[in-house]
């Protein structure tokens, strides 16, 4: 009688360490909107990457992959510094695409972006869909991982981006998309087996304050703050 075929074991998996990128300013003093494809990491920004680099020092990264925005690319360079390694621009794993941010900077549009249940259908500040959204960044995400040239890679993508990617993996309807945070400099862990099916083993981690002392807003209640800081009377501000 044959024996029967037992699994590889132990079971062999690679890893993605899936980030958002560190602290940006999408307002400048004046409470004047930036042009989200060039804004660069604030100071906060580049101390939380910097924090990541650190707690990651041991890690092997085979490669790096980020959306190619400003954002991204600082975020993987601080997170990689000293390190000889290759980062790859992924554009379709870009931030969800918006309407201009003086059409929609008003309390009602960047608190209730989200909304109670986000549809395919619906339109993120106007701008691109978050059906479109998804169906690129996913696409992006199983061509890189379907590629057998690393085992442990960093990807440096966006809020949106990420929770789309996470709804993916967990197999969790669009609606879910406003229950999962995504912290500025966050780590996200996810593993992959030789067929591709994802493990996730790690959701929202800020190296730099792991018990989120800091993160009491979410990051859209952060983006209207942000907005608010610039409009306030000179004599109010703190």
């Amino acid at each position: 009688m044959q024996p029967k075929p037992t699994p590889p074991w132990p079971p062999v998996r690679r890893r993605v360490y899936l980030m958002r990128h560190g602290e940006v300013d999408y307002f400048d003093a004046q409470g004047r909107a930036v042009n989200p494809h060039h804004v660069t990491l604030n100071d906060l920004g580049k101390r939380q990457a910097a924090a990541v680099g650190s707690a990651l020092t041991n890690v092997p990264f085979d490669r790096a992959i980020t959306s190619g925005l400003p954002r991204t690319e600082e975020t993987a360079r601080l997170v990689l510094a000293g390190r000889a390694i290759s980062i790859t621009q992924e554009p379709r794993l870009r931030e969800i695409e918006v309407a201009q941010l003086t059409d929609f900077a008003v309390t009602g549009s960047i608190l209730g972006a989200l909304g109670a249940a986000p549809s395919p259908e619906a339109r993120f500040f106007g701008g691109e869909t978050f059906g479109s959204c998804s169906a690129r960044a996913v696409a992006a995400w199983s061509e890189s991982i379907a590629r057998e040239d690393w085992q442990t890679v960093l990807v440096v993508c966006h809020g949106i981006v990420n929770r789309l990617l996470l709804c993916h993996l967990l197999e969790a309807p669009m609606s879910s998309l406003g229950r999962i945070e995504q912290d500025a400099g966050c780590v996200n862990l996810i593993e992959v087996d030789a067929a591709g099916l994802p493990l996730v083993r790690v959701v929202n981690a800020s190296v730099d304050d792991p018990a989120k002392e800091t993160h009491t807003l979410s990051t859209l209640e952060a983006l209207f703050h942000q907005y608010l800081r610039g409009r306030l009377d000179p004599g109010t501000r703190g």
